[in-house]
């Protein structure tokens, strides 16, 4: 796959998560695609000549420095830092170069898929008018990664729109690169550096303060977390059943409890996926590590006080001082929560407000479990669509930054970079969507959200109000746990199926999708529509 680069690398990197069986030694593999895909493009014959040829100068003219490894590498092209020179204020900046054969190879993989989806049509495995719509939304959004003057003016608008101070940009802290487009071709993009580490690395971090394993999936995390609530009533039942005997009849009354206790646990955390929400159990397990981070934090403080007065041994010191940044670590789990709330934030504006929005704001590997879940639990509506949607969400390690600031007290700064896949709407489809968004908000009767989803052209075989209502609240609402029971699923699939889904919703969708992966990988279960129902009736004030 790396030898082949472009698609088959987007390929590898969907395998890596998705809800397909794929072996879990081939799963590994293709995850190391997510964020360790060489540079297979040599500086001095390929990357150098390519630069020198776009600007129209040697880069000694141009740049004070600039690194030949680059700080970020994608399927079709690579990301160097540089210092302009020093009589231009505008100091360090990032170059995106494209890679010379992408402009062939891409075409070429796309007609390659469109063959495959071709010899899927024959074999009856998908849909033909299904396939042909999806294929050709795939393809376009795909070829517009190739257009970087495209993503030059997408990036411009976005940026010169986050300085309207009635947007939520300079209130949530959030910021965007400036584009130079004197140094700017169809090959080249030059923008301002964002300071800050990947959004997945502190991500990760705040994933293990609340012991979560990254690699495993949704589902895996809520079912935890139901068991997690149980712990406490099954440790008293393990007391009961418990027996410190050797005789024979003491090892048959142990066997013959420890089925029916295995019995017992199932029955009592399916009881509690299904009566108790998703919210409780991501709050519980939440608050349950913050006591437990707190504790430790003040353990850490009382061994370091104690140990000034040698009354200490010497261990305890040292255990405490590998921990001390638990003291700061304990402090920062509400920011992830706050982080989610902004990005939804503003991509909410972005869709409603401005029309123009990124279509693929993902943070890593690690956090898109979510989407491949329900990309299962929906398989039935845009199967291919969909499916083909999400090769393009995993085409680098992450297109989110965070900076700490460095003073206590302050909100950390969230950078937004990669404005490749951009969706633009006219005002008639925002209001549209709007509509939608707030029948969902509002909660809204069954027919109420049905209507407003015919209104952007849904067609289903048996046009079901109960079927598009819940498919409206699946993808806008909060999530229930009733989603994780695959009966209802069964169930919903044989209410009806859909037969064609509105371009301009998949990609307000597929955002949506990954941001609310995000969200449930730290454990939050947001409303997409509740956050965004302020921008929706701004919409529809303006154009409705």
């Amino acid at each position: 796959m790396i030898q082949l680069g472009g698609l088959y690398i987007k390929l590898g990197q969907v395998l890596s998560v998705t809800a397909l069986p794929i072996p879990e030694k081939y799963r590994e593999y293709f995850r190391t695609l997510q964020s360790n895909v060489p540079n297979h493009e040599d500086w001095v014959t390929v990357v150098k000549p390519t630069l020198e040829r776009e600007l129209g100068a040697p880069l000694e003219d141009i740049f004070e420095s600039i690194n030949e490894i680059p700080c970020g590498a994608a399927s079709i092209g690579q990301a160097h830092k540089a210092t302009l020179k020093c009589d231009d204020a505008r100091g360090e900046v990032i170059v995106k170069v494209q890679y010379p054969n992408a402009k062939w190879q891409v075409p070429a993989d796309i007609e390659c898929v469109g063959q495959f989806l071709q010899l899927c049509v024959w074999f009856g495995l998908v849909d033909e008018s299904a396939s042909k719509l999806s294929y050709e939304e795939f393809a376009r959004q795909f070829l517009s990664e190739l257009d970087y003057t495209n993503e030059m003016k997408n990036l411009r608008a976005v940026y010169e729109s986050s300085l309207d101070p009635n947007a939520p940009y300079m209130k949530q802290r959030v910021v965007l690169p400036q584009v130079f487009e004197e140094l700017c071709t169809d090959q080249v993009i030059t923008m301002s550096y964002l300071p800050g580490r990947k959004f997945e690395e502190e991500t990760k971090r705040q994933l293990s303060l609340l012991g979560i394993d990254t690699k495993k999936s949704f589902r895996s995390i809520v079912k935890e977390s139901s068991g997690n609530v149980t712990n406490a009533e099954e440790g008293e039942r393990k007391d009961e059943v418990a027996i410190s005997s050797s005789s024979p009849s003491s090892q048959t009354l142990a066997l013959s409890t420890k089925q029916p206790a295995r019995m017992w646990k199932a029955k009592l955390t399916s009881i509690m996926r299904n009566v108790v929400s998703v919210d409780f159990l991501f709050s519980v397990v939440r608050f349950s590590r913050r006591i437990a981070l707190l504790s430790q934090s003040a353990t850490v403080k009382w061994i370091q006080l104690a140990s000034s007065l040698s009354i200490v041994p010497v261990g305890w010191k040292t255990w405490a001082d590998e921990r001390q940044n638990d003291i700061l670590q304990s402090m920062t789990l509400d920011w992830t929560e706050d982080a989610v709330h902004t990005l939804l934030d503003v991509h909410g504006y972005q869709i409603l407000n401005q029309g123009l929005f990124n279509a693929d704001p993902h943070v890593s590997d690690s956090f898109q479990h979510f989407p491949a879940f329900h990309l299962n639990i929906v398989h039935t509506t845009a199967p291919v669509l969909t499916c083909l949607s999400c090769i393009l969400s995993f085409h680098q390690p992450g297109n989110i930054l965070v900076d700490f600031p460095t003073e206590a007290g302050k909100k950390a700064t969230i950078g937004l970079i990669d404005y490749g896949q951009c969706k633009q709407l006219t005002p008639d489809e925002r209001v549209k969507i709007a509509r939608l968004i707030l029948s969902i908000a509002e909660k809204e009767s069954d027919e109420e959200i049905a209507t407003k989803f015919r209104t952007l052209g849904i067609k289903t075989k048996n046009d079901s109000t109960r079927f598009l209502a819940d498919f409206g609240r699946l993808m806008f609402g909060r999530f229930e746990s009733k989603h994780l029971d695959h009966s209802w699923h069964k169930e919903l699939h044989k209410e009806d199926r859909v037969l064609y889904f509105p371009k301009e919703l998949s990609m307000v969708y597929r955002t949506a999708l990954l941001l609310r992966g995000l969200a449930m990988s730290l454990q939050y279960n947001p409303s997409v529509g509740e956050l965004w129902r302020d921008h929706a009736l701004e919409a529809i004030r303006k154009h409705g």
